[in-house]
C-alpha cells in the first residue's frame, strides 16, 4: 500500500484546514489509519487513529475537542478535520497504516507511512 497525505498549508491561529490521506491498494478499507505530527525539533507524536469500520476513533489528549478523523473506504480516503488550530499544530503531518487494526498511538505499530503535509499555525 501506498499513502500520501495532502492539504497542509500555513493557516492562521484559530484557523481550519482539512488534511486528506489517499491509499493505493485494494486493502485499504481493512486497517486502521493513524496521524501523527512532528514539530520542528521535536520526535513524532500521535495525534488520531481510525479503525477500519470508522466506528472507532481515538485522539490525543492535546487535539482533542478540536480535531476529526473520518474515513471514505469508496474513496480509500482518510480525513484530519482540523480545527481551532493552534501555533503549537504545527509540523509535519504523517499518515501510517496499522495494518493490525490496533488504533494505538504507538509508532511502531504502523507500517507503512506517506511522504507528510506540513501546516503551519500563525500567531
Amino acid at each position: 500500500v501506498q499513502l500520501q497525505a495532502s492539504g497542509g498549508g500555513l493557516v492562521q491561529a484559530g484557523g481550519s484546514l482539512r488534511l486528506s490521506c489517499a491509499a493505493s491498494g485494494r486493502t485499504f478499507s481493512s486497517y486502521t489509519v493513524g496521524w501523527f505530527c512532528q514539530a520542528p525539533g521535536k520526535e513524532r507524536e500521535f495525534v488520531a487513529a481510525i479503525s477500519w469500520t470508522g466506528t472507532r476513533t481515538d485522539y490525543s489528549d492535546s487535539v482533542k475537542g478540536r480535531f476529526t478523523i473520518s474515513r471514505d473506504n469508496a474513496k480509500s480516503t482518510v480525513y484530519l478535520q482540523m480545527n481551532s488550530l493552534k501555533p503549537e499544530d504545527t509540523g509535519i503531518y504523517y499518515c501510517a497504516r496499522d495494518f493490525l487494526g490496533r488504533n494505538t498511538g504507538v509508532i511502531s505499530d504502523y507500517d507503512a507511512w506517506g511522504q507528510g503535509t506540513l501546516v503551519t499555525v500563525s500567531s
